[in-house]
């Protein structure tokens, strides 16, 4: 295919990088061995030096090699907010040749289980919040716990927001093959010879499909180090930045963007272990924060407060992120806060985050960007797997080192995931896009999400853009509603600044739609809610909305 985008790479950069054949974990000792008495993180005012943070890694992997029997290639559970302690566990996992298995700590009892069970996960490092959900499987499937209190590595006087559970005292949690994190790092174990190679399984993060069946996704240390090294030199970063890092580290975007990547360069993280608009401003005003990773709704949210106006965001070099695409209005109001432009990518957790973004010398609105370092993409006809003519819509596939090997456990799925095209192997997204003149790519819509409206194709994330252009509305999200004479029909559930609660209409909102939008699209029922349910990665959880929709018109 002919590669358009090349006309607007990134100044100064080659078209392929080499990155480096080892572990993530010789990352941290480098920049430990480089910068010891450097700040790594910044916990809520604590501050913790590179040279601590390896310590207490390899003292926990040496825990896990001589007290619970970690081998190499074991998967081990992770199950904490960002903190710390997640942190150094994930690099203690990797100093003991483990496989990371990250796990959402919005997760309960059965979600943990069905992934722990899945993974064979003996071992788990979990907070102590989340310890009711990690009791039913001790002894059953899992071995050995260590269990963390957050408070210990909140040391400093901090004027700041903390959330309650970070500052809960420890707890005397006992039991058979349960340890507390303080009593594993003061054994003083140390860990082995480390042997995990490039090509040896790094990390192991589950997504869940259309059956909503958790699939583990392998990672070998060398795609993870691919999307590490690749985005830092996209982004010409360097060791001085300071990162807010609030997306969660569970989930590839966060993992890479909020850890590994300032872990690879001896840059420092400014840590929240959730999201708070108020505190985020206030981080990024005490600790001169450079960059800013985030999605779209956590910008929407920042926005729509009157008192985050009044922070001083001018240290701020960079902002952008991904996870959906960001509306036409918000990215204005966005470059008039911050005087920057969003830089949107694009990726998935079956590729470590990106294999696109936007260049920061020529980037486009609600644009995925064009394909990163070493990575190949073409829009495919989903059906006959053909190339679409430039400007139809077809189905996003990529191939390039960040690509995962396959599912765990699971080679059907593994099989369906990937298809060959002229000699190459690549991995079907699900996603449908368009590619413009000039080699940029644009998200549609989930292939799966398209509403069929009287035989015209509706794509929800095109008239969820359209409504964020209304003065009134601050979120919106549209899901297919049945409809007697239309098969389907646009259903909108919309958000309203605070302004306008009480003020505006459904009936308002559908008027203003017919003059802004093709009539087909224009959503034929609007309901008001206060708040959208949202995932512990900021993203709107538009599939449980539509499972609700769709159960209800069962009833009916």
């Amino acid at each position: 295919m002919e590669e358009l985008h090349t006309r607007f790479w990134p100044a100064h950069r080659t078209r392929n990088i080499h990155v480096p054949e080892t572990s993530i974990w010789f990352n941290l000792a480098t920049s430990a061995a480089r910068f010891p008495q450097k700040t790594s993180m910044i916990f809520y005012d604590t501050e913790l030096r590179y040279a601590e943070v390896k310590s207490a890694a390899e003292r926990l992997a040496g825990f896990l090699q001589q007290a619970c029997g970690v081998r190499r290639g074991d998967r081990v559970a992770l199950y904490l907010q960002n903190s710390p302690q997640f942190v150094i566990a994930y690099y203690a996992l990797l100093r003991a040749d483990a496989v990371v298995v990250p796990i959402n700590p919005m997760n309960r009892a059965l979600e943990l289980a069905a992934i722990v069970e899945d993974a064979g996960a003996r071992v788990i490092i979990a907070a102590q919040d989340l310890y009711e959900h990690v009791e039913p499987l001790m002894g059953r499937v899992v071995q050995h716990a260590i269990i963390a209190c957050y408070v210990d590595y909140l040391t400093a006087k901090t004027d700041l927001d903390v959330p309650d559970p970070l500052t809960a005292p420890r707890k005397l949690i006992r039991g058979s093959g349960i340890t507390l994190w303080r009593d594993a790092l003061e054994r003083g174990y140390q860990p082995a010879a480390h042997l995990s190679t490039a090509d040896d399984l790094c990390v192991m993060p589950y997504t869940s499909g259309t059956t909503g069946q958790p699939k583990g996704c392998m990672h070998r240390h060398r795609s993870v180090m691919h999307t590490a090294v690749a985005t830092a030199m996209w982004g010409g970063l360097h060791q001085e930045e300071r990162g807010l890092c609030v997306l969660p580290m569970f989930h590839v975007t966060g993992m890479q963007h909020c850890m590994n990547i300032g872990i690879y360069l001896g840059s420092t993280g400014v840590i929240m272990s959730r999201w708070n608009r108020e505190l985020a401003g206030k981080l990024i005003e005490r600790y001169r924060c450079t960059r800013w990773t985030s999605v779209p709704t956590m910008l929407i949210d920042f926005l729509a407060s009157p008192t985050t106006a009044g922070y001083d965001v001018s240290s701020l070099a960079s902002i952008g992120g991904g996870g959906a695409a960001m509306p036409e209005a918000i990215a204005r109001a966005s470059e008039a806060r911050f005087g920057l432009k969003y830089l949107e990518g694009y990726g998935m957790t079956e590729t470590m985050a990106p294999t696109h973004a936007n260049p920061e010398a020529h980037p486009k609105r609600q644009c995925l960007g064009i394909p990163i370092f070493n990575t190949e993409s073409r829009i495919i006809d989903p059906v006959t797997l053909a190339d679409v003519p430039q400007g139809e819509i077809g189905e996003i596939v990529v191939r390039g080192p960040q690509i995962f090997d396959g599912y765990w456990n699971q080679p059907q799925a593994t099989e369906e995931a990937f298809v060959t095209i002229d000699g190459k192997r690549y991995l079907r997204t699900g996603d449908l896009g368009r590619m413009d003149e000039e080699g940029y790519y644009f998200f549609v819509d989930r292939i799966k999400r398209m509403i069929n409206a009287s035989g015209f194709k509706v794509w929800p994330a095109e008239v969820e853009s359209l409504l964020f252009a209304h003065p009134a509305v601050q979120e919106a999200v549209v899901i297919a509603a049945k409809d007697a004479k239309r098969g389907e029909t646009v259903k909108a559930l919309v958000v309203l600044k605070p302004a306008a609660r009480g003020r505006q209409t459904p009936e308002q909102i559908i008027e203003w739609a017919k003059a802004n939008m093709a009539a087909y699209k224009v959503p034929r029922v609007v309901e008001l809610v206060e708040s959208l349910p949202k995932s512990s990665s900021g993203k709107v959880m538009w599939r449980a909305l539509q499972e609700q929709e769709d159960r209800a018109s069962a009833r009916a």
